[in-house]
């Protein structure tokens, strides 16, 4: 088995989303421009209705502006820490 095949059995296992999904939300955001909130609004429901969360208007800010800032890591690790201390 593939590495990436592994990581996507994982995601699936833990969040029931499945790879197909993934694949097209990843699509679906080439080209995106996250310097425009719209945009970046529409990603953040777009990802917390294929989790099946609820994102509240307060998390959405935070979300929101921490995209626009460009203070989300782009590193796995220390992207896992953020969404961890984030809840």
């Amino acid at each position: 088995m593939k590495h990436s095949d592994s990581m996507f059995d994982n995601i699936e296992k833990n969040t029931n989303v499945k790879q197909e999904d993934i694949m097209k939300l990843v699509q679906s955001l080439q080209g995106a421009d996250f310097q425009d909130e719209k945009t970046v609004r529409r990603v953040i429901r777009d990802v917390g209705s294929l989790a099946g969360k609820s994102v509240s208007a307060r998390k959405e800010d935070e979300l929101v502006k921490a995209v626009m800032n460009n203070d989300i890591p782009l590193d796995l690790a220390s992207l896992s820490k953020w969404f961890q201390s984030s809840r």
